[in-house]
């Protein structure tokens, strides 16, 4: 059985220009003879179609509210994909309904979903597929963002290792080969976060036969843990960013394919491409081998737990200033100068009650409902 999967796909730009036109062919047609090498064939579909611009509520929320239209279902189809995942972190942007309707526009084209649905329990639901008389279950869930589903609301399937966990046991006991993919990590970095590393193993432990991961808009690099790959970021697969054209990591991504057999060990192919440079059509990387160097690279560093540990310090430690501008308590520019002045100071013990509110379990639940609170 073999399965390819892409990473992220938006109808934003000159995207969305190409969809609004129909050039599909355009986009797709040096990347579809490869998908439709595959048996089954996913792609993660980052944003919600507005069919009725009166039943899209933007949500409340920090950075973009992406929307989409239904010619986007058409080109999906076109490129040959059959499944989309839902579960990442912009699919409630324009509120329940405009989610609801993306998940049965694919539907109804005949593209299968995974990751959303009517409340949390329907969001968890695995996606069994037969195969060349055997079964694919998937699983998709995405970190925790403004897209959640609630038992009660529409929403994304949230990254929970427990419930992971246990949907990966009963898909265990159910299919043949279980594949798990995440939507999450830090974006523009080529490197998981050690957390981030612990927990896709942990799906592999608990019986996954592989994970792939998408959200970073960038590639990132692979391990093979017990003889299971685990994929820990594809890149763009079709996402414009007017910022990011050129030689960017924004434009450079890879889809992998998953070759499952009986030894329950897939074997995998990785096939590069450019997107949205200076134009926004998929090609294939002719500078494979830049690319294979890179990619190196990245695994010698995975594979290393000191390494990537020294690596993800330099990365936090660099990335200091964003943090601290979210957590300072003087937010106005007089009480910042004020401060500069040293009229007004932040102590220690201020940062020492912070730092156990959110790093205690417990603490850290009451600070969300409170903060959550705040926000109704």
């Amino acid at each position: 059985m073999k399965v390819i999967i892409a990473g992220d796909f938006c109808q934003r730009y000159r995207i969305d220009e190409a969809i609004k036109k129909r050039l599909y062919g355009d986009l797709f047609d040096e990347v579809k003879p490869i998908i439709e090498t595959a048996d089954y064939s996913i792609v993660n579909f980052e944003f919600p179609i507005i069919l009725d611009s009166t039943n899209a509520k933007p949500i409340l929320k920090c950075g973009p509210n992406l929307q989409g239209t239904k010619e986007a279902v058409d080109a999906v189809k076109y490129a040959g994909f059959n499944c989309c995942t839902l579960a990442n972190n912009h699919i409630l942007d324009q509120g329940e309904q405009c989610c609801l309707d993306t998940k049965n526009e694919l539907e109804k084209a005949g593209i299968d979903t995974v990751g959303v649905g009517s409340n949390l329990e329907d969001a968890a639901s695995i996606l069994y597929k037969e195969i060349r008389g055997e079964t694919l279950a998937i699983i998709n869930c995405c970190e925790h963002e403004f897209s959640i589903a609630t038992d009660t609301t529409i929403g994304a399937n949230p990254l929970n290792p427990i419930q992971q966990y246990y949907r990966i046991q009963e898909a265990r006991s159910k299919a043949d080969y279980v594949l798990v993919i995440v939507h999450g990590g830090h974006e523009h970095c080529q490197l998981p976060s050690p957390e981030m590393q612990e927990t896709y193993r942990f799906f592999i432990d608990s019986g996954a036969d592989a994970v792939v991961n998408h959200h970073q808009h960038c590639y990132s690099g692979y391990e093979e843990y017990h003889g299971k790959p685990i994929f820990y970021g594809l890149g763009n697969l079709c996402f414009d960013n007017i910022s990011k054209r050129g030689d960017d990591i924004w434009n450079e991504g890879y889809m992998v394919s998953l070759d499952f057999d009986k030894s329950r060990k897939p074997s995998y192919t990785l096939y590069p491409y450019i997107q949205c440079s200076s134009d926004c059509f998929l090609k294939l990387d002719l500078r494979s081998e830049l690319f294979k160097e890179n990619v190196d690279r990245l695994n010698s560093i995975i594979t290393n737990k000191f390494l990537l540990q020294e690596k993800w310090n330099k990365y936090e430690k660099e990335h200091l200033m964003r943090y601290n501008r979210i957590m300072h308590p003087f937010r106005s520019k007089l009480l910042r100068f004020l401060e500069k002045m040293h009229i007004l100071t932040v102590s220690k013990s201020y940062y020492l009650y912070l730092c156990a509110v959110i790093q205690c379990e417990s603490h850290r639940s009451s600070l969300l409902f409170f903060l959550r609170n705040k926000l109704k």
